[in-house]
């Protein structure tokens, strides 16, 4: 698949087959992620594969049960976070921005190698409970967590934007 085909047909999945994605593959897609640009070279974003008891954890802090059923979704889920720069506004902004870029790396290599995805931001991970049963501690700031696997049913596709309503040429 080559890269334009990749950004024009990736969408978000929400039904996967029951197979984890392997170490492998996950190693692959998060070498790619480390390309992404970040300016001083800082490499904030951080990758955590949530195994069973991680995600029994997360599961056990949260009161919602349709909030834990989503986390049955996909059989692989990722946090992706970024270390924290609190002295430095301009780079700690630059430094979420890149991880950013880095998680939907992992999305877009996930899908060129025939795999599903999902960026959700749960409300489980804002709260200290949920980022002590993920392991993020304090100084890492959450993206969000991706939900990987092998697609079970093809995702409907959203329409976008005209490029008119989006683009502005300044002079």
């Amino acid at each position: 698949m080559d890269l334009e085909q990749a950004i024009r047909t990736r969408r978000t999945h929400k039904a996967y087959a029951r197979e984890p994605v392997d170490r492998e593959t996950l190693d692959e897609l998060f070498e790619l992620a480390r390309w992404a640009p970040n300016h001083h070279l800082t490499n904030p974003w951080r990758f955590r594969v949530i195994g069973p008891n991680a995600l029994e954890r997360l599961k056990h802090v949260t009161a919602d049960p349709v909030a834990a059923a989503k986390l049955d979704r996909a059989p692989t889920l990722v946090v992706v976070s970024v270390v924290r720069s609190p002295e430095d506004a301009v780079t700690e902004e630059e430094d979420v921005c890149a991880g950013a870029v880095a998680a939907y790396l992992v999305l877009l290599a996930a899908h060129g190698r025939g795999l599903a995805g999902y960026w959700r931001t749960p409300g489980i991970l804002r709260m200290p409970g949920g980022r002590a049963a993920v392991l993020v501690p304090e100084g890492e700031h959450i993206l969000g967590m991706l939900h990987l696997g092998k697609p079970r049913q093809k995702p409907r596709v959203p329409e976008r934007a005209a490029v008119q309503d989006v683009v502005s040429y300044l002079e």
